[in-house]
């Protein structure tokens, strides 16, 4: 919700409540057309993806790398992070080893504990200024997510969500979630333990917490089949209503990839059109959409840019329709030719990243496009355990990379120097 339609709903009007409305918008993250505000003034941002930064803030060790990842980011102008909010269940899942610890390991059964992490990571990015995207749920696999959702409602039997689905069976299951009422109400629970929670280290309810600036229903929710796109449409409505009656102070938007999420525009666009939806997602994964073909990311590159590019712009005609703002909020392409060795080097990928990044410059010249744009993802000074086997494993460190993809394949590390340097350059031009 835009801050003039938060103003109706709240009877506020600029002649007799200027003070109030002038510390509302000071402490959270509104948004006016296509732009964000903050303060006062319009915000645009390079963020990071850093989903297990409240997984890793559970133990003394984590903590301490918390803290120094985020004095690193700080430093390097990075302000906003896009986090996941908790797990859901335990053990394998679609083939892998899911994220953990769970947040709520069986069927309405939570652990209020396993969020004190989340709780010390917005602490602790409160003191530097810091905002958080926090989603809700996942389309995915790797934390639970709507199949874990299924198979607690018996949509799923155990042996099927242990096993690894082909790409139709995993289409059909996660199409079901819109459809299948005790899963949203399931879905709706611990939306609503998380929303009103309560900082157990500052003392602010999530739902007033100036740390967070919006809520993502789940991180990349599709519809999967066509015959789902009407239920999809209407959980998104929905859910987006559900968390605005809950509160009134953040942002909210959907996680959606785009076009290639929801296979169409049109379905793309009524779904942010939603008055309950803030601004607009979108993710590009030039790897995974086939844009090249095995390590000759090189090659591709100018491909990969024009479809890129082609991309966003095919978006940003949709939310100047709507006057909302935009945001890319994952991109990455892998470190050069798919080597996952840290000291590897990264040409192709800095080379994408200034092409996302001159997009947004371009569009906070002209106060128009997109607003915002999230690198996939940070993993700072954690490192991955390759010397026997690339995918993650209880006691390795925790890493941008999902447990389903190969450690180190889209990672930016803390001693990724020339990737930093165009980051922090940008960063800079981008606020003067």
């Amino acid at each position: 919700m835009c801050l003039r339609t938060l103003l109706l709903v709240m009877g506020v009007t600029l002649i007799f409540q200027p003070k109030r409305l002038q510390a509302q918008s000071s402490r959270y993250v509104t948004c006016s057309h296509q732009q964000f505000i903050v303060n006062n003034k319009p915000w645009y941002f390079i963020g990071a993806n850093y989903w297990y930064g409240g997984l890793l803030a559970n133990d003394q060790k984590g903590r301490e790398r918390i803290k120094k990842e985020l004095d690193f980011l700080k430093k390097k102008g990075v302000t906003n992070l896009r986090v996941m909010a908790a797990v859901e269940g335990e053990g394998q899942i679609h083939g892998v080893t899911r994220a953990e610890p769970a947040y709520q390991p069986t069927k309405n059964v939570y652990k209020p504990d396993l969020l004190n992490g989340l709780d010390f990571l917005l602490a602790e990015m409160n003191k530097r200024g810091m905002k958080a995207v926090l989603f809700l749920s996942n389309n995915w696999e790797w934390s639970g997510g709507f199949l874990q959702y299924l198979n607690w409602n018996g949509l799923i039997s155990d042996t099927t969500l242990r096993r690894k689905l082909n790409w139709d069976e995993m289409r059909d299951y996660v199409s079901r979630f819109y459809s299948c009422e005790p899963c949203k109400e399931d879905y709706y629970k611990q939306l609503h333990s998380i929303v009103v929670r309560k900082n157990t280290i500052t003392g602010k309810l999530y739902n007033s917490d100036p740390a967070i600036m919006a809520w993502e229903l789940a991180n990349e929710p599709r519809p999967m089949r066509p015959t789902a796109n009407t239920a999809y449409a209407n959980w998104v409505s929905d859910a987006a209503a559900y968390i605005k009656s809950l509160d009134k102070n953040h942002l909210v938007t959907t996680g959606c990839e785009g076009e290639m999420g929801t296979e169409n525009m049109t379905l793309f666009e009524s779904i942010h059109a939603d008055k309950n939806i803030d601004y607009a997602t979108i993710h590009i994964w030039p790897r995974n959409w086939s844009w090249f073909k095995d390590t000759a990311i090189g090659q591709a590159m100018p491909k990969v840019i024009s479809n890129t590019t082609s991309y966003i712009a095919k978006h940003i005609a949709v939310t100047a329709k709507l006057q909302k703002p935009l945001v890319v909020e994952e991109f990455g392409l892998p470190r050069d030719y798919q080597n996952f060795q840290v000291k590897s080097p990264t040409t192709f990928r800095d080379q994408y990243y200034m092409a996302v990044f001159n997009v947004l410059m371009e569009s906070a010249w002209s106060k128009k496009g997109i607003a915002g744009a999230n690198f996939w993802a940070f993993s700072g000074t954690g490192r991955p355990s390759l010397e026997h086997d690339i995918w993650w494993k209880r006691g390795d460190d925790l890493l941008g990379d999902p447990p389903m993809e190969e450690q180190g394949l889209n990672s930016v590390f803390d001693s990724d120097r020339s990737t930093w340097n165009i980051i922090q350059l940008y960063i800079r031009d981008l606020n003067k």
